[in-house]
Order: structure tokens, then C-alpha cells, then sequence
């Protein structure tokens, strides 16, 4: 760090860091290029460490932010110039820690990921005549052929369901096989709706498509012919009991790679599919907001980011000039 501002106290503080706070040297590693970033910062404006206040820090973070500095490495930045701060407080050294305040601009968060149309159409359709590789033993195999044409209608009901009416998971598995008083969801068949407890203990309605009624219809007979269900869920397992979310995540991720789908699909998916294609389709946002139960438009809004990817790759591929270079 030669004679940069601050040299003597910086060396002295990550000595600190090593001894006294036994820091890993990852940590302290990058705590030094922290280090190295505010003596830069400083020594064109012949600023010493003690002299810095709050004006200086946050105007240095939005110029690193610019520089390309992205919001974890500002993150680590701010951390250790706060902890530099606090100690030559500690040590008399400084009475103001000009970083105290001054937060890292947030990172972007990552959109949902959603299947594409043809891909949830494939898995939708194919569900039903999906089977695993057999098993090696005659009494497995023997119970796999036994189960498979239940099991078949079942996963064809909750894949139909998930992307026609854009149920969370819970949801779905909460669901009972008629209304009563006790029943957080239950499916009205004859009006073409789930009603649902979704988050915050809020009921909603949303519509069920034709396909989904069909396939639950088709579900429906085969249950009743099921030996004694124990349970009043709409949805079992192989026990007669309610479906949990590992085994509805762990048979999804299964009938996804069966069906060729060229990445990891999981129930949350199938209500990401359902929001982004309805809105390419409608363009109304408020009318999926209500659909998936968001309580704020904000929450929604990221599916309208989905959407204009959509379009971009449309454009990319159809528009003559699309990538013509200059």
C-alpha cells in the first residue's frame, strides 16, 4: 500500500482483523482490495481516513457502482470500511464513521423461470403416459404395474391443475376431495373453480380450464376405486395419505426429465408458466395479479420482464436487422 493515505492505520487495523477477530483469509483478502479501493479514493483528493465523512463514502460507492463494482463486492466494500471506522473510533482515532448509514445498492433479483409454451403443452400432455424405468425386483415391477394407471391419472390431474389455474404447491396438495367446514381447498366442478388457501390464510377463486376438468374427472373415478382412501385430500400418495410437497416436487422433477424437458422443472415452475403465457396471451396485469393471489401489483409486475424477454427473442428472430451488425 506504499505511502497511500492511510497506510500505517490500515496495517495496524488488519493486523487486528487477523489476530483479534481471526478472520479467514478469503475475508481478509477481500478486505484488503477494500482497503486498497479507499486509498485510491482518497489520494487524488489528498484526504486523510479521519477526515472523511458520509458525503464522501456514498458519492465513491455510486462512482465504484458505476465503475462495474456490483452490489456484493459494494456490499463487502461498505463492511469493511464501517469496520475500519468503528475501530479508530474504538482507538481515538477518528469521531465519525463516515460508512455508518450507507447502504449497497441491492442486487437484481433473478426472474422466475418459466417453461415455454410448447414445453408445458409436452409435459401436460405427456404426464399421464409417463412411466419409470422398471424395477429390478419382480415384486417391485409387479407393484409398479399395479400402480401405474392410478398414478398416471393422479399426475396427470396435478400437472393440468398447477399450470391451468397457477396454484402454488401447497395449495394443490391442500386440497380436499369435496367442501366441508375443515377443508382449506376443494374443486367445484361444476363451476369450473378452485377455491384455495393461499398465503396469509386468504381464500381465493380461480377458474379451471377444460383440460384440467377433464383430467380430474378421469382422477376423480379412479380414486373412488382406490381401496379406502385415509384421507380426504383430492391428491395421494402411494399410502392413501395426502401428498406431501417433497414427494409432488421429487415426482415432478421425475416426469419433467421422462418427458425430455431440457431443464429442472418444479411445481413453482408450472405457476411461473401459467402467469407469463396468460400475460402474453392477455396483457392484463391486474387480472393475474387476482389469479395468483398476489397482495401488491409489484409482486406481479416481474412476469411483464418475462413477457418482453418473450418479445426480444421473437424480435432476435424474426426481424430482418435484428442482428445485423452496423
Amino acid at each position: 500500500m506504499g505511502d497511500a493515505p492511510g497506510h500505517t492505520l490500515i496495517t495496524q487495523h488488519v493486523a487486528y482483523l487477523r489476530t483479534q477477530r481471526r478472520l479467514a483469509e478469503r475475508t481478509l483478502a477481500m478486505y484488503g482490495d477494500a482497503f486498497a479501493r479507499l486509498q485510491a479514493l482518497c489520494e487524488p483528493e489528498g484526504l486523510a481516513l479521519d477526515a472523511l465523512r458520509s458525503h464522501h463514502v456514498r458519492g465513491w460507492i455510486a462512482r465504484l457502482h458505476a465503475q462495474g463494482l456490483g452490489p456484493r463486492s459494494l456490499a463487502i466494500t461498505l463492511a469493511a470500511w464501517r469496520g475500519l471506522f468503528k475501530w479508530m473510533g474504538r482507538e481515538g482515532l477518528a469521531k465519525v464513521n463516515p460508512a455508518d448509514g450507507i447502504k449497497p445498492p441491492k442486487a437484481a433479483k433473478p426472474l422466475p423461470k418459466a417453461l415455454s409454451v410448447d414445453q408445458a403443452v409436452q409435459l401436460a400432455e405427456q404426464a399421464p403416459r409417463l412411466s419409470p424405468p422398471t424395477a429390478a425386483s419382480p415384486a417391485a415391477a409387479a407393484r409398479q404395474e399395479r400402480e401405474a394407471p392410478w398414478l398416471a391419472a393422479r399426475d396427470g390431474a396435478m400437472i393440468e391443475l398447477l399450470y391451468s389455474s397457477g396454484l402454488r404447491s401447497a395449495e394443490l396438495i391442500g386440497l380436499d376431495v369435496a367442501a366441508s367446514p375443515q377443508a382449506a381447498g376443494w374443486i367445484d366442478l361444476q363451476a369450473a373453480e378452485a377455491h384455495v388457501l393461499g398465503k396469509g390464510h386468504k381464500r381465493r377463486s380461480v377458474p379451471v380450464g377444460s383440460a384440467a376438468l377433464r383430467a380430474l374427472r378421469h382422477w376423480l373415478d379412479v380414486r373412488a376405486s382406490l381401496t379406502a382412501p385415509q384421507d380426504n385430500a383430492l391428491f395421494l400418495s402411494r399410502l392413501g395419505t395426502r401428498l406431501t410437497p417433497m414427494q409432488l416436487r421429487n415426482r415432478l422433477k421425475q416426469l419433467a426429465q421422462l418427458a425430455g424437458l431440457p431443464t429442472h422443472v418444479h411445481p413453482h415452475m408450472l405457476r411461473h408458466s401459467f402467469a407469463s403465457h396468460l400475460l402474453q396471451s392477455s396483457g392484463d396485469l391486474r387480472a393475474v395479479q387476482e389469479l395468483l393471489g398476489h397482495a401488491h401489483i409489484t409482486t406481479t409486475q416481474v412476469y411483464t420482464k418475462l413477457d418482453f424477454q418473450h418479445l426480444a427473442k421473437v424480435y432476435d428472430a424474426a426481424h430482418p436487422r435484428a442482428r445485423r451488425k452496423p
